[in-house]
């Protein structure tokens, strides 16, 4: 089975196992990236080719670079009809520019096309965004959402075709491996790992530490506009020794910058025109073997499962308290490490994941 996915995603190396796996399932496969994506608030994420073996990997021209809505991809259609692929996976959402235009050519040479859909805020979209949606959802061969209400979603603006609820990316177990030995140590690390940004919830995060014994250290890993206002917070609270913020490391150095923490924290607050997609750093986390806390916020109680500890977004109080049960409860801690371990084995490895596009694919092609 020829398969083609064009994905500005994959850019990052860590995300390329998932690619492997695919093409180790008997997919011939071809993969069409841009040499970098520019990540608005974040900056140019360069193309990383870390994972290459079983498939092709090929940088295609990029026009636009950092608009998700806008950008597209010229020179496609030579490409394509080169490559004759019987299944056009389209990593982009079905009211995007690119996804409209990638749509078309797909078609044109005969492919079966899909796209990937993150939206969970429902918004009726604008001219010419409302057509680009009203094509795809017309001529897809099928639909993949990356959580729940994704999918809801897309059947209320009017998809009838097969549809999939399918993580984009999992983790590799053998690069997010628990640490050899037991940590012994006399602080407690609270980590963050991810963009300094409002919506991210990390001021919760800080104004917590506040509350919690002296031996707690939090630890921000990433970069954003929050910076200078966090570190601010931290010396009214009076909390700025126990505060170290470290600039964002690259997705293959994660497993370690995990595997140094005692917790990691994803307090993500629901905003009007955002809410937590997944929260990737959380399976990553548990990956680790290293318990997670989560608010509410979108799908991150979905991807928590009972394998760690979810609280009320925005309750200060709460998320103080699941700080609190973890410090004082090492048979807690444990348990949640082991758990979360055995979660991701089981559902969100990048082999895992693979089948289950793989199988999408399948489907398509018959």
């Amino acid at each position: 089975m020829r398969v083609v996915m064009l994905s500005k995603a994959v850019v990052a190396g860590a995300y390329q196992r998932k690619l492997e796996e695919i093409a180790r399932l008997g997919v011939e496969l071809t993969v069409l990236t841009p040499d970098g994506w520019r990540e608005p608030r974040v900056g140019l994420i360069p193309l990383e080719r870390r994972f290459t073996d079983g498939y092709t990997l090929l940088t295609v021209p990029i026009v636009w670079n950092g608009h998700h809505h806008i950008h597209f991809y010229p020179g496609l259609r030579p490409l394509l009809a080169r490559l004759r692929p019987q299944v056009f996976h389209i990593d982009e959402e079905s009211f995007n520019l690119a996804t409209f235009l990638a749509m078309r050519v797909g078609l044109a040479v005969g492919a079966r096309c899909c796209f990937y859909n993150w939206a969970n805020i429902d918004r009726r979209y604008p001219p010419p965004f409302s057509w680009f949606e009203r094509y795809n959802l017309r001529h897809a061969a099928h639909a993949i959402a990356g959580n729940q209400e994704a999918a809801a979603i897309l059947r209320r603006h009017g998809y009838k075709g097969p549809l999939s609820i399918i993580p984009q990316f999992g983790v590799d177990p053998d690069l997010f491996t628990p640490r050899d030995a037991e940590r012994r140590r006399s602080t407690f690390i609270v980590g963050y790992v991810g963009r300094l940004v409002p919506e991210k919830g990390v001021a919760d995060l800080v104004q917590a530490l506040a509350g919690l014994p002296s031996s707690v250290r939090l630890r921000l890993i990433g970069d954003g506009i929050e910076r200078t206002r966090l570190q601010k917070l931290a010396a009214e609270l009076g909390v700025s020794e126990r505060l170290e913020i470290r600039p964002a490391v690259s997705s293959t150095a994660v497993p370690a910058a995990m595997r140094d923490l005692d917790v990691l924290v994803l307090p993500s607050r629901t905003q009007a025109n955002w809410k937590e997609q997944f929260g990737r750093v959380l399976i990553e986390a548990m990956s680790c073997g290293v318990p997670v806390i989560g608010s509410t916020c979108g799908e991150i109680p979905h991807v928590i499962g009972d394998a760690g500890i979810v609280f009320p977004e925005g309750d200060v109080a709460a998320l103080q308290s699941a700080l609190m049960r973890l410090i004082e409860h090492p048979d807690l801690w444990h348990d949640l490490s082991r758990r979360g371990r055995q979660r991701v084995l089981d559902s969100f490895t990048q082999a895992a994941i693979a089948r289950r596009h793989v199988a999408v694919y399948e489907e398509m092609a018959r």
